[in-house]
Parts: C-alpha cells; sequence; structure tokens
C-alpha cells in the first residue's frame, strides 16, 4: 500500500515525477517489460487520486484495482482490495472484502475507527480485532427487483460479525436480538453510526433478507436510508 501512497504523492506534488511501483513484499521481481501491464493503472481523476491517498493517510491496507466495465450493469471503477484499517491504537484486519469503491473504502475505515472500535471499547470493554464481511462487489439485483443493487458497483458491503481482541465474536445473527444487552446496545451504536456516514444502511429490522448483516452502501449525499 505504501508504494502506491507515494506514487500518489509523487504524481499530486511534482507535474515531472514519473515512478513505478517496485515489487511488494519480498517477492521475485516483475521483469521490466511486464511492469507496465502488471501495474493497475491510477486514475488521472483529481477526487479520485486524493481519495487512494486519503485512504493511506488513514493507515489503512489496500491494493488499487483497475477500471472495469462488466457488463450488464455492473462495474468496479475506482475501486480497491480493502485488506485491513486501523483504529486508535492498533490494525483491524478485513474478512472476505472484495473489490469496494475508494470513497466506501475510506468512510468504512472512518466508521470502523471511530464508529465500531470506539463503541467496543466503551460499551464490551475491549477494541476491536477483525470485523467479519459477507463480501461487497457482486453483480446482482436488490432482492425482489429489477433494479441492480449498489453491490453490481462494488459501493456497498455486507457486515455480518466482529471480533474484540479479548476473543468474543459479535454476529450481527446471534446478538442482535438474541445477545447480552451490552451487545445488542453495541450492535445498534454501530448501525446508527453508519447511518451518518453512509448512503443506505440496512440491518435486521429492515426485511429478512437482513436479519444476519448490516448492509452499508454509499457515502451520505443529499438523501439518507436508514433501517
Amino acid at each position: 500500500m505504501h508504494r502506491w501512497l507515494a506514487l500518489l504523492l509523487c504524481a499530486g506534488a511534482l507535474s515531472g515525477c514519473s515512478a513505478l511501483p517496485d515489487s511488494a513484499g519480498g517477492r521475485d521481481a516483475t521483469p521490466a517489460r511486464q511492469v507496465a501491464s502488471a501495474a493497475p493503472q491510477i486514475s488521472n481523476d483529481p477526487q479520485a487520486r486524493q481519495c487512494l491517498a486519503d485512504l493511506g493517510m488513514a493507515q489503512a491496507r489496500f491494493e488499487p484495482l483497475p477500471d472495469r466495465y462488466l457488463g450488464d450493469g455492473c462495474s468496479n471503477l475506482n475501486t480497491v482490495r480493502l485488506s485491513a484499517v486501523y483504529s486508535d491504537t492498533a490494525q483491524i484486519s478485513l474478512a472476505n472484502i472484495g473489490p469496494v469503491t475508494c470513497p466506501v473504502a475510506d468512510t468504512f475505515a472512518a466508521w470502523a475507527r471511530f464508529g465500531v472500535d470506539r463503541a467496543a471499547r466503551q460499551m464490551l470493554g475491549s477494541g476491536l480485532r477483525s470485523i467479519e464481511t459477507f463480501g461487497s462487489y457482486s453483480c446482482r439485483n436488490v432482492a425482489g427487483s429489477e433494479r441492480r443493487s449498489g453491490h453490481a458497483i462494488a459501493a456497498a458491503i455486507d457486515i455480518s460479525g466482529f471480533v474484540l481482541e479479548d476473543g468474543r465474536r459479535i454476529s450481527v445473527l446471534g446478538a442482535w436480538s438474541g445477545g447480552s444487552a451490552a451487545e445488542r446496545e453495541f450492535l445498534r451504536a454501530v448501525h446508527d453510526s453508519a447511518c451518518k456516514r453512509f448512503d443506505t444502511v440496512l440491518g435486521p429490522d429492515y426485511n429478512t433478507a437482513h436479519h444476519d448483516h448490516l448492509h452499508l452502501e454509499g457515502v451520505i449525499g443529499a438523501r439518507g436510508f436508514c433501517r
């Protein structure tokens, strides 16, 4: 991730600067003739570059992905593969997240730090170790409709549970209605916090299709839908 942040900052600060990322994690270097095709292209759009830089400054671990038009109203544009975010004190690992748009990833990183980890420390007495998900991108419709889901453009993440530093696992399925009073309060607090950051937030109280996860979609704009 740091090599991409360095490339972005270089591109933004020096109009004549040119660089390509080297190989990561000590793996064998990619042959020079393959570098151009192997490296994802960084968007020339200033807002897209700024978003990647902001995500890097938040100490998130991520990989920028190439733009892809996948047909049938499905696409991956300005997306990243997010593997970890950072709390006030430690790294929070993420499970099962695929491509997600950079603005959603950036908002998700802030929500995980300020809306989830701090709530866990206050309400449950332990910080957050990891966030479990059912994924992000999926070329499909909203359940029961002919309208494309936010998942179809990699603008949504489904959260299935949280693992605390002390080893406790708080699942949406098990704890939304059946957990302890503190666990139920925690899940509703993180749901309400998400509603302040994302355009659409759907949970178990919305319908049976969301009985086991929190659906977080888009970045808050002119209107929001929170259920």
